[in-house]
């Protein structure tokens, strides 16, 4: 441009901030308008009920097709349960005990220089039910009910970490930062009880701590923050500050709220569109109206005697696992959403996570959860709310059918093994009794029928009602689903 001549290059309008938004606005704006017609007509835009919230972004939606599951339970046993000493029996293993594994990759496991011979299941195992399900001895609960659950032998994942197979296995990826299970079911479905969180975490109350990776495991990722999950606390009251103080009276302390949420309506407005800022809003009224029910829903002891037995509560072993289970059944009764609960801490051998003594440590968590889980199941049956709740029972991998040993040591665990685990759906629209895939002879590898993390999250969501291709949230120029671009609904499984 030469000087003098300032208006060779056009000025932008001052309608505009600039020639990319006069566009964006303009032609470009149309072109987009047309796109989303013709995407819409062939049904791959999400439908109304997950794009067009409302003020109230956990109100219930409708599903995108009739499904029997109105809850999910997701009984999280972290760290990592063997596939072969729980539901998956392998005779083989028994007839080739102590011998070495014929170009196995010492990869496969976390411990590289600890890898021995492969080793028997030190549990014995029977069949049950009509189905014939070969069970361990470790779940003499749960094998009583084998004909209300379907067993799924072939998963695997793509990490042998407990972090990123704990975010994959939970959010679909394994990297932190995106929405858990339980956060695209609720944004998907809402939830019936708006006195309640819709998505509720229960993690282990023995001073173990919390899963690796933390809240992570049941955030909200890019969605509003609102549809995160609500972690009880391990020791003491569940949810803090439900009691009102003495000197805030409701009058009182509903004035406060309502000239808060004053506040934070006008600034929202001046902002425009910002999920955050809804999902805060919405909190403040959530946390007023759990004073008023959440404590009510939690009070595990207005349960008669003969329930709290059915549970487990009167033995030491399993009563914290067994009142997380009973505190399970009464939300789900009154119309939570979402509620998953975690076995097991942090440190390796304070979850499932049996390094150097598989027995021990499989013994010493299975006498935690088998009564409890099986108390859940005959619960919700005896009330009929397994057909209306999803039960799910697994971890984030599998174990090796070879011995973790170190060098000049005695030690008998079982190293990480990403190729293969056993997950099991019972209740709402499966189909119980019923076997989907097989692992090798040996319980290695998914030989038959693999499922894949997505496939497990593309049958959960089914059960719920929910199309995983079309449960999406826009988020950094593309949409994202739970199942990113892959996953099948396994529907052998499917009542």
């Amino acid at each position: 441009m030469k000087p003098g001549h300032p208006h060779l290059i056009a000025q932008p309008s001052p309608l505009y901030a600039s020639r990319r938004e006069f566009l964006r606005l303009t032609g470009q704006g149309f072109g987009s308008v047309a796109l989303a017609g013709l995407l819409s007509q062939e049904g791959f835009l999400p439908t109304a009920h997950a794009a067009a919230r409302g003020s109230n972004p956990l109100e219930p939606h409708p599903p995108h097709f009739a499904a029997k599951a109105k809850s999910a339970i997701w009984l999280f046993m972290n760290g990592g349960p063997s596939q072969v000493d729980t539901f998956d029996y392998k005779p083989e293993l028994e007839k080739r005990d102590g011998v070495r594994l014929e170009g196995f990759d010492k990869e496969t496991g976390f411990f590289v220089d600890q890898v021995g011979p492969l080793m028997k299941s030190p549990f014995a195992f029977k069949q049950h039910g009509q189905s014939g399900t070969w069970v361990s001895e470790l779940f003499p609960s749960i094998a009583q009910h084998v004909d209300d659950i379907a067993f799924i032998h072939s998963c695997h994942t793509e990490t042998n970490n407990h972090s990123p197979a704990l975010f994959q296995i939970n959010t679909g990826m394994n990297r932190m930062g995106f929405p858990s299970v339980g956060a695209w079911v609720t944004y998907g479905l809402g939830t019936v009880n708006q006195n309640l969180p819709a998505f509720i975490v229960m993690y282990d109350t023995l001073g173990r701590g919390l899963p690796k990776g933390y809240s992570q495991n049941w955030g909200a990722g890019f969605l509003p923050g609102i549809f995160q999950g609500t972690a009880l606390n391990a020791q003491g009251a569940p949810i803090n500050d439900l009691d009102r103080p003495p000197e805030l009276t409701d009058e009182r302390q509903r004035r406060q709220l309502d000239l808060l949420g004053l506040l934070n309506k006008r600034q929202l407005a001046s902002l425009g569109e910002d999920p955050e800022l809804a999902a805060r809003i919405e909190s403040f009224e959530l946390a007023y109206r759990m004073q008023m029910e959440a404590p009510e829903a939690l009070d595990v002891e207005a349960e008669p005697e003969s329930i709290r037995k059915l549970y487990g509560l009167e033995n030491d072993k399993c009563k914290h696992f067994g009142k997380q289970c009973l505190m399970a059944r009464r939300l789900v009764e009154r119309g939570v959403r979402f509620v998953q609960i975690y076995s097991g801490g942090e440190e390796n051998e304070k979850s499932w996570d049996g390094h150097t003594n598989i027995e021990d440590n499989h013994r010493g968590f299975a006498a935690e959860t088998d009564i409890p889980i099986g108390g859940l199941l005959a619960d919700l049956k005896q009330r009929g709310l397994l057909e209306s709740t999803l039960v799910v029972w697994g971890g984030e991998f599998g174990r090796l059918p070879v011995v973790q040993r170190a060098e000049g040591t005695a030690q008998s665990g079982r190293d990480h093994n990403p190729h293969a685990f056993t997950t099991w759906f019972a209740g709402g629209g499966v189909k119980g009794g019923t076997h989907h895939g097989e692992t090798d002879e040996i319980g290695f590898k998914a030989a038959v029928d693999p499922v894949s993390v997505n496939d497990l999250h593309a049958t959960l969501l089914h059960l719920l009602g929910l199309d995983h291709l079309r449960l999406t949230y826009p988020y950094n120029g593309r949409d994202f689903r739970l199942t990113d671009v892959a996953g099948n609904v396994v529907s052998g499984i499917l009542a």
